[in-house]
C-alpha cells in the first residue's frame, strides 16, 4: 500500500521547561531537541513505521534546516523525490515550548520563504500506484490539483484541517475524510466564548465526506459517519509531550482506513498510536509500532 502526502515539512526546535514564565522574564529550558516536523510529513512518518510506503510532496529552503528535514524523513524510508529545494530560501521552522510535568506546550513557527508548491511542479505520475492522498490545504492551488488528480482516480483523500484558512472549505467539500483539530471546529461555528463539538461535527457532515472528526485533545474525539455520531475517550498515558500528537492520530486514522476496519475502530486505534506518542518529547521520537499499538488496546479493559 502506498500514501502520497502533500503539505508541510518542519524543522522542530523543542524547549522543555519546568513552568511557563510571566511575560518579560527569563527562562532556563531543561532540555532542548531539534527534530523533523510538520503536520503531513509526521503524518507520513508514523504510516511508515506501520509498514506502509510513502511518499511526500512540498518544499524546503536551500538552508541547513532544508537538510536535516529531508535527512529526517529519508531516515524515516519516506520517499522524498517530490521534496523541491527553492534556492536561496528559508526552510519553515518552529520553536515549541513544552512544559514538563503536564505536557502543555506553545508553538511559533514561521513559514518556508520560498513559493508554496505549483501544480505544474507535481510530476504527472505522483499519484501512480497510489492507495490515499493526505493533503493539509496550505499549498492551495497544488492541493487542489492532486485532489481532482486523486478524485479523477478514485483515490480517497484526507484533508488535515488545521485552521479555517482561504479556499479549506472548498476543499473539503471534496475530500472523502476530514479530520480537524478542535480550533479548525471553533472556526468554523464562529463563537469563540463556547464551543459545541456536536453541532461542528454536524457542520462538518454537510461537507459531504463519508466521515468527519474532531480532535479534541484529552477529551478526545467526536466523529460523524453515515449521519451518526460518536464520541472516542482519549487513552490516559504518561503524558511527556503532546507536540505531533495530532499528526500521527492523523497517520493511525488512515492505516485503519487501509485496512477497511469500521470507523469506530479505526478511531479508537489511532487514539491509541497517538497517545503512545506522547509518552516520549518530540513530535517523532515517541511514534509507535504496529505490534506496540495493538498491544496497548489488548492491554484496554
Amino acid at each position: 500500500m502506498n500514501v502520497v502526502g502533500l503539505g508541510q515539512c518542519s524543522l522542530d526546535n523543542l524547549f522543555f521547561i519546568d513552568a511557563f514564565p510571566t511575560p518579560d522574564t527569563k527562562k532556563e529550558a531543561i532540555d532542548l531537541i531539534t527534530a523533523g516536523g510538520g503536520p503531513v510529513a509526521t503524518a507520513l512518518v508514523s504510516l511508515s513505521r506501520l509498514g506502509i510506503d510513502c511518499s511526500f510532496h512540498g518544499i524546503t529552503g536551500d538552508d541547513e534546516a532544508g537538510s536535516i528535514i529531508a535527512d529526517s524523513l529519508n531516515a524515516e524510508h519516506v520517499d522524498i523525490k517530490g521534496l523541491l529545494v527553492r534556492p536561496q530560501s528559508c526552510s519553515q521552522v518552529a520553536c515549541i515550548v513544552i512544559e514538563k510535568g503536564t505536557g502543555r506546550r506553545t508553538i511559533f513557527w514561521k513559514r518556508p520563504s520560498g513559493d508554496p508548491l505549483k501544480p505544474e511542479e507535481l510530476p504527472g505520475n505522483f499519484l501512480e500506484n497510489t492507495d490515499f492522498l493526505l493533503i493539509d490545504g496550505l499549498m492551495t492551488e497544488a492541493s487542489f490539483h492532486a485532489v481532482r488528480r486523486a478524485r479523477e482516480r478514485n483515490i480517497p483523500i484526507m484533508l488535515d484541517a488545521g485552521r479555517v484558512r482561504e479556499g479549506m472549505i472548498e476543499l473539503a467539500r471534496l475530500c472523502d475524510y476530514v479530520v480537524a483539530s478542535e480550533e479548525f471546529g471553533r472556526e468554523l461555528s464562529g463563537d469563540g466564548r463556547s464551543f459545541d463539538a456536536e453541532a461542528a461535527v454536524r457542520h462538518m457532515n454537510s461537507f459531504g465526506a463519508r466521515a468527519s472528526t474532531i480532535t479534541l485533545g484529552d477529551r478526545g474525539s467526536i466523529t460523524i459517519t453515515e449521519n451518526k455520531i460518536f464520541r472516542t475517550p482519549a487513552f490516559k498515558v504518561n503524558v511527556a509531550d503532546t507536540t505531533g500528537a495530532g499528526d500521527v492520530f492523523h497517520g493511525g486514522y488512515i492505516f485503519g482506513l487501509l485496512k477497511r476496519w469500521d470507523m469506530k475502530d479505526v478511531v479508537r486505534f489511532a487514539s491509541a498510536f497517538a497517545a503512545l506518542k506522547c509518552t516520549q518529547p518530540g513530535g517523532r521520537a515517541g511514534i509507535p509500532t504496529l505490534r506496540e499499538t495493538e498491544n496497548f488496546l489488548s492491554a484496554q479493559v
